[in-house]
């Protein structure tokens, strides 16, 4: 009897900069690991490798500065005010574009921040302290001088860091801050505006461009194309997925990701004669239990991922058929159910039990859990057995 199924493993890789042909360093890494005394496993068809989206933008050196954030944004407002809505709370993803933005701006910054908490759960206010306060605001849209009266100061629980504080120190005569939950607030302050949410940032910019905005852009607009010769860009996501590098620059989100998993699965296949599935990988789609923080300040989880990656798992519910066998035995019933899976739509439908999930949001997940974003040095994960099932050997 088969006692293991689905294996996760970190690769070690040695230190990746800009140039490196990462195609080779992978391949090179897995199949030394794979071969070694001490690490030695089968690579087998079907298997998967997820690669973080850090080390294919450090190779292609896929690097803004401060100083391209802020000539991209003065191309696109070069006069006025602009109000800047929904960003995240975040000194590794937004503080840093706050920075380039304000130098870009010619006018006064109005940056609106949703309340209790931003997009992907960062608090502003405590919620038993809003909860108990809210009906002494003067209204759903209030300015920094209420927040502070009413709710009083508020450092983030993990960093620290008052944000409203840490946004308004870039220019303080120039940024204020201001709390909705409505985007078209940011009108009553200016009719130029830049949509900084990640995952609400269409929606966000058609009501307000229904709702009277001269001029709307999102992040993705922002550093879609080369501010200067040499200078990196991302042409699907601009400053979506961009992180913290130093104080002068950040890291986008990697370009070209569909051209490279394709040529990875094709070298694995010609070095090893297997099939394997090739990912890259961002934020995994979880939210924290304790903290209430949802990690996907990405874009995307996947933004490049090869073709049996596509679609959601064909899978039926273990522990259902085997608590409703009835007077079958219930290893048999779910033997029986595992056959019958393949009349399940690989992109649509699936069992009662299950939940529909994006199989890149699943595998992405598992590979940011297993590489974590520390010390461990492994930014190439090895997955086995993701596909098989109850009844494969």
């Amino acid at each position: 009897m088969r006692y293991v199924g689905t294996v996760s493993r970190g690769i070690r890789l040695p230190v990746v900069t800009r140039g490196a042909d990462i195609v080779k360093i992978i391949s090179d890494s897995i199949i030394n690991a794979a071969e070694s005394e001490r690490d030695k496993f089968e690579m087998r068809d079907h298997d998967i490798v997820g690669v973080t989206e850090s080390l294919v933008a450090r190779s292609q050196g896929n690097y803004v500065t401060l100083e391209d954030i802020s000539n991209d944004v003065a191309k696109k407002f070069p006069a006025g005010d602009v109000a800047v809505i929904c960003p995240i709370l975040s000194r590794n993803r937004f503080h840093q574009l706050l920075r380039g933005m304000v130098k870009g701006i010619k006018g006064h910054v109005h940056v609106i921040l949703t309340y209790p908490s931003d997009e992907v759960g960062n608090q502003i206010i405590e919620p038993m302290n809003y909860y108990l306060n809210s009906a002494k605001l003067s209204g759903e849209c209030f300015d920094e001088k209420e927040y502070y009266e009413i709710f009083g100061e508020y450092k983030h629980p993990f960093t620290g860091v008052d944000y409203v504080q840490l946004y308004k120190s870039i220019d303080p005569g120039r940024v204020s801050v201001h709390f909705s939950n409505n985007p078209l607030s940011a009108l009553k302050f200016a009719k130029q505006v830049i949509v900084a949410s990640i995952h609400t940032r269409q929606i966000h910019r058609d009501i307000l461009e229904k709702g009277g905005a001269e001029r709307v852009v999102t992040m993705d607009q922002i550093c879609s194309e080369p501010a200067r010769p040499g200078a990196g860009y991302n042409e699907d996501y601009g400053l979506l997925g961009s992180n913290y590098t130093n104080d002068e620059s950040v890291k986008l989100f990697p370009r070209d990701c569909g051209e490279f998993v394709n040529k990875l699965q094709a070298e694995l296949k010609e070095r090893t004669g297997k099939e394997i599935e090739v990912l890259v990988y961002g934020d995994g789609a979880f939210k924290d239990p304790v903290c209430g923080i949802w990690e996907l300040a990405d874009p995307v989880v996947s933004p490049g991922y090869t073709e049996g990656l596509n679609g959601m798992p064909k899978e039926i519910k273990f522990k259902y058929v085997a608590d409703n066998a009835g007077e079958k035995d219930p290893t048999a019933a779910v033997e029986e159910a595992i056959r019958a899976k393949n009349r399940l739509d690989k992109f649509g439908h699936s069992t009662l039990g299950t939940t529909p999930r994006r199989l890149t949001d699943l595998v992405g997940s598992l590979c940011d859990l297993t590489s974590g974003s520390g010390d461990k040095g492994t930014p190439v994960i090895y997955i086995q057995g993701y596909f098989d099932n109850y009844l494969d050997d």
